[in-house]
Order: C-alpha cells, then structure tokens, then sequence
C-alpha cells in the first residue's frame, strides 16, 4: 500500500519490537513503501541495523525508546503521539522462553515474564492507541502470533524441542483470543483487529533452520494486511492470506 492511496497523507505505522528480526524487516519494507514509520525499541542507541534504515528512509521515521512491559512509557509514547492517526498498529515485539523449560522443572517467574511482553503488551498498546487508530483511514491493529499458539495444531507437546513451549504457546493462545474479543469491541469504530502469523521464519527466535527468510515472510504479511477489510477482523490469518486453524 503506497502513499498515494491515501489522499496525500502518508499512513502510518507503529511497529513494536523494531530492532531486529520481523520488526525490523517490517521497518525497512513500509518505509520503502513510503510510509510514515514509528519504530520502538528498548534501546534506540544501540540499534544500529534500525538506525541504519532509519537514515535511508524517504519519508518520515521516528525511533522510540520503549519497554513494552512499561506501562508508563506505553502511556507517556501515547501521549506524544496524542492526535496523530496510525493506519496500522503492528504488535510485533515477543519473546520465547528458555528451552530447557521442560514439563517437571518451568520457572514460572519466566513464565509470567513472557506473559508481560507477549500478551499483557499487546493489550496495553492496543488500549493506549485506539484512538489513533479510530482517527486513521486504515484503522488496522495487526498482532503478530504463531502456529504455535494453535490448539488445533499442538499434535506434539512436548516432543517439540523438546520443552513443549509451555511459556510461548501459552501465551500466543492468550493473544489470538484477546484479539478476537477486540475485533468484538472495536467493530463499531470500524477497527479491524487481526492476528497473522509470519511462518516459520529465520530468525534468533526461529532458528537457523527455518524455512523462511524475514524478507520472504514479510513481503507476505505486508500484503496480507494491505487486502485487510472490516469483514476480516478477528481472523487468525496465515503470511499467505490462508486461514489459520485455532
């Protein structure tokens, strides 16, 4: 979706976790298409793969400190960006547990860490931004989930890694749900609130060996969420516009 399909405004994005991995390629890739980026991360200064596309952007792009377990600097972002529309808020930053984590020996401290950042964050960001979005043209909340977060597709437990991924599955289960009930809440403001998952992707959270690299993964999301209607919203969709099974 480019900027001229917007009336001359440039749309926005406000993308979480933007540092490295998806977040970043999701950075690079709207700011090639001529979108407004707001990029957050915990350590702007150290970012130097996000400043680097930051200072090849053509159009506007702000870098944001932001611990999304924060509540308060969730707070204090949205109230400076109080009355600037965002097209797309892209609920992107998560974390995966420790695999050692087995059935018999989960640290449930780590646990309630992934908790924070992959759920109570997203719901966060999506409350304090709301209006922002309400006020956009695209009005889109995008949270970025996975297979693993599937019921219909735990055919394993713990055979898979072998922990069993009792913090991260747990977690995007909660995620796709909570999304659900947003798209619910939101319908009226003509908020379409969806849950993608990218596949598996090559990344330090996905591995060496996984089969898709970031640019292939999210070239797919991007136009995904740019065929994206009201008719979509609570949809748990995959980086190919199929589906996902809950």
């Amino acid at each position: 979706v480019h900027a001229e399909n917007f009336g001359g405004r440039m749309p926005t994005v406000l993308i979480t976790g933007a540092n490295r991995g998806l977040g970043l390629e999701f950075a690079r890739q709207y700011a090639d298409d001529g979108w407004s980026v707001h990029a957050c991360c915990r350590n702007p200064e150290t970012a130097e793969a996000l400043n680097g596309v930051a200072a090849g952007a053509a159009a506007d792009f702000a870098i944001h400190a932001l611990d999304v377990t924060d509540g308060a600097a969730i707070q204090s972002l949205a109230a400076t960006l109080s009355g600037q529309p965002v097209d797309l808020l892209l609920n992107n930053a998560g974390v995966m547990e420790d695999r050692s984590m087995t059935f018999g020996h989960l640290d449930y401290g780590q646990w309630e860490d992934v908790l924070r950042i992959n759920l109570l964050a997203p719901a966060r960001i999506a409350e304090a931004f709301a209006d922002n979005v309400a006020a956009s043209e695209r009005k889109l909340m995008v949270m970025i989930s996975s297979g693993l977060g599937s019921l219909d597709e735990n055919q394993e437990g713990g055979r898979l890694a072998p922990s069993g991924l009792y913090f991260y599955r747990t977690s995007k289960a909660a995620v796709n749900m909570m999304t659900r009930n947003l798209a619910h809440d939101l319908k009226e403001r003509g908020i379409t609130a969806v849950v993608i998952s990218p596949g598996h992707v090559r990344t330090d959270m996905g591995g060496p060996t996984a089969r898709l690299d970031p640019a292939e993964s999210i070239t797919g999301v991007l136009n995904v969420i740019a065929g994206l209607t009201i008719s979509d919203s609570g949809k748990f969709l995959f980086y190919d516009g199929n589906q996902h099974a809950w």
